[in-house]
């Protein structure tokens, strides 16, 4: 199988490490080609939302799996919009990257892949519709992998406690959702492989409070967590405080079930109890 990845951020990038021996030929795009020292063995062409190359064009063509990872702006996706004409008259999987923040606010309730998305924010409007238009794109063989909150290694509670940028803001009520990117690769190699196309939650068993996984690094740690900072207060970009308008527990039964993924970090602890044994957060 040859794949192509549009737009080779933090999940993909983690995902050929893990996978990228799965297939024949890896290529993918990212905006400036001079910016990625740790790219070995992928075929990188440069891609910004523009006119893609003549070869870049081919690449997509000739793929057997895409894997897009290219958030949608204000004037749609950028990558359907580039490549819509190589798109369609091939049969390929389409393994598209989108959110769990589609399902919007629900008071911490649960939901699931059946729950209707609620397009209350621009983002969100986005998502929904570039869910639909690769599913359309790839003739109903697109995956839709609506993913939690994603951690791992450089990139975790751990890590910004280190850094001293934690926070741990309180809001009565307010839940995340999760996922490791080691289970991230494991969704996206099961749904490759699914026979169909789809709907999954990719996120964890355990839903739980901000600032709980900020208690339990600093744990980890040895060190004092952050002050407390209520949420009504707390000085925080628009972007930052919008996540906090949403609350669901979002289920991963369907993942589980007709994928057949087995998480390796089932809650945030275990993902965090791995990431400190890998020497994270020293």
């Amino acid at each position: 199988m040859r794949l192509f990845i549009l737009g080779l951020g933090y999940s993909a990038r983690h995902f050929v490490r893990k996978h990228g021996r799965s297939f024949s030929h890896v290529a993918g795009t990212v905006r400036d080609p001079a910016q990625r020292n740790d790219l070995a063995g992928i075929e990188v062409h440069p891609f910004s939302g523009s006119l893609p190359s003549p070869e870049t064009v081919e690449r997509v063509r000739d793929a057997d799996v895409l894997l897009v990872s290219i958030p949608p702006g204000s004037g749609g996706d950028p990558a359907l919009a580039a490549f819509a004409d190589v798109l369609t008259g091939r049969k390929r999987k389409a393994i598209y990257l989108s959110t769990i923040g589609v399902y919007g606010d629900h008071a911490g309730s649960w939901v699931d892949e059946s729950t209707p998305p609620q397009a209350i924010l621009d983002r969100t409007r986005m998502r929904i519709a570039a869910e639909q238009a690769w599913t359309d794109a790839a003739g109903g063989d697109a995956a839709i992998l609506r993913l939690a909150g994603i951690y791992g290694p450089g990139r975790n509670a751990l890590a910004t406690l280190r850094a001293g940028t934690a926070r741990r803001i309180i809001k009565p009520g307010q839940v995340f959702n999760r996922i490791h990117v080691d289970d991230i690769a494991s969704a996206i190699i099961a749904a490759i492989h699914h026979q169909g196309g789809g709907v999954w939650n990719v996120c964890d068993d355990e839903p739980a409070p901000p600032q709980d996984v900020i208690g339990y690094a600093a744990q980890l740690m040895g060190v004092a967590p952050p002050p407390e900072e209520a949420f009504a207060t707390a000085e925080m970009s628009a972007m930052a405080r919008s996540f906090y308008a949403s609350s669901a527990r979002v289920s991963n039964e369907k993942l589980k079930r007709e994928l057949g993924v087995t998480l390796a970090c089932p809650t945030y602890r275990h993902g965090l109890d791995a990431l400190w044994r890998a020497g994270e957060g020293r």
